[in-house]
């Protein structure tokens, strides 16, 4: 009777078992839900009031998942799509898992990712800079004109190997890979970047290099409705260097916190090779001309204040410098961010973000340089000013 008893238990051991072992997975579901009013002093010549999405935390819905193979092995996983709260559009032109989408083993001695990701340049810099801490990271509105240096993230890397180290008494340093795809062409749209960030209790510094060959459609144009034979490059800042052989892009920069305070400064420089290398159907005629090399210097300096723990303020000056281009004078940027948020929770916060931007000089299409502030439509002026308000919630 006893033995039968002890055989009816074994369902029940073998469940705590299995459930132990179930508890080493997990799967999460995760996003975030943004929406706030945006006012823009000239959108290609009026002014413009609307409704917007993914302002402060950019319109995101996911999966993380995670299983715990033993011996200091994992495996990961990341599915994350964009979207738009305002009227239920996919993100990142409609590209599915446009945010990210990779497959990886985390071991004692680094990560190993395998797919759409972020360049390792940009998560290792990118924090430092204004537009992508507190300035309206989500629609980028705060990044350097055009995000022509990639610190906020507005192109991801297709087909990426990513390594990422673990950290080292504050050091760690990463790197991707992206062979190009094309049959017979080892080079043709081939990625490669490299960083390194160093971090105690109050210093932050970073380097990144990202290298490109095809910059228009390997990495401006890698989403699912871009053009295969057109130009992917919106931004009147640098559509022009469409048809450059190349896109490189080095940058750095420091952040020293005391206290409440931290004080950061960015500088990246990025440069368009051998203009007229790649065929762009619709380049205007002046553009496709176009030879040498475009260059633009970019620095940045930014403080923020976290007046109490739910108060952040936030305050930003970036100069913008581009030439090189032959047949081109030079145009110029300066941009001004100012920031404030508030935390109603660790989920929920408020927002209030302006972002000035004024421009002259000769632009990347022949033309007068107009202010374009990234996320909106560019300015009939040398001048644009927007303003947004609203709430975002993590989840």
């Amino acid at each position: 009777m006893k033995k039968r008893q002890y055989w009816r238990l074994l369902p029940l051991v073998i469940a705590i078992s299995s459930g132990g072992a179930f508890a080493q997975s997990s799967v999460t579901l995760y996003g975030i839900a943004d929406a706030g009013l945006t006012y823009v002093s000239n959108s290609k010549g009026s002014t413009l009031y609307s409704l917007t999405s993914g302002n402060y935390g950019a319109g995101r819905w996911g999966f993380r998942g995670v299983e715990d193979l033993g011996g200091g092995l994992k495996t990961l996983f990341t599915l994350e799509s964009g979207y738009s709260l305002v009227n239920g559009t996919m993100g990142q032109n409609g590209t599915l898992f446009g945010r990210q989408a990779f497959v990886g083993i985390d071991s004692n001695y680094g990560t190993v990712l395998f797919g759409r990701q972020y360049s390792s340049a940009s998560i290792a810099v990118g924090p430092i800079e204004s537009g992508q801490d507190w300035a309206a990271p989500g629609a980028q509105y705060g990044a350097h004109p055009g995000d022509v240096d990639n610190l906020d993230n507005n192109s991801r890397i297709n087909n990426a190997i990513k390594f990422l180290s673990r950290n080292y008494n504050g050091f760690s340093f990463g790197g991707v890979y992206s062979p190009g795809g094309v049959a017979g062409d080892f080079s043709r749209n081939q990625i490669w970047d490299l960083s390194a960030s160093y971090t105690n209790a109050s210093l932050r510094v970073a380097v990144g290099y990202l290298y490109v060959n095809d910059p228009n459609y390997s990495l401006w144009g890698n989403k699912a409705n871009d053009s295969k034979t057109g130009n992917n490059i919106s931004s009147p800042i640098f559509s022009g260097y469409a048809s450059a052989a190349s896109q490189r892009i080095l940058s750095a920069g420091a952040s020293y916190t005391i206290g409440s305070a931290t004080l950061g400064a960015v500088y990246s420089n990025t440069q368009f090779r051998d203009l007229g290398s790649v065929s762009v159907a619709g380049l205007n005629t002046a553009a496709s001309g176009y030879h040498g090399n475009a260059i633009f210097n970019i620095g940045e300096v930014n403080f923020k204040y976290q007046v109490t723990p739910a108060l952040l303020l936030g305050v930003s000056y970036a100069y913008t410098h581009n030439s090189g281009a032959s047949g081109l004078g030079s145009a110029r940027y300066q941009q001004e961010n100012v920031g404030a948020v508030y935390s109603l929770s660790k989920r929920t916060s408020l927002y209030a973000i302006l972002v000035h931007q004024n421009a002259s000089g000769t632009d990347s299409t022949g033309g007068r340089a107009v202010a374009a502030i990234q996320g909106t439509t560019q300015s009939s002026t040398g001048s644009q000013t927007l303003v947004t308000m609203g709430l975002t919630q993590r989840f």
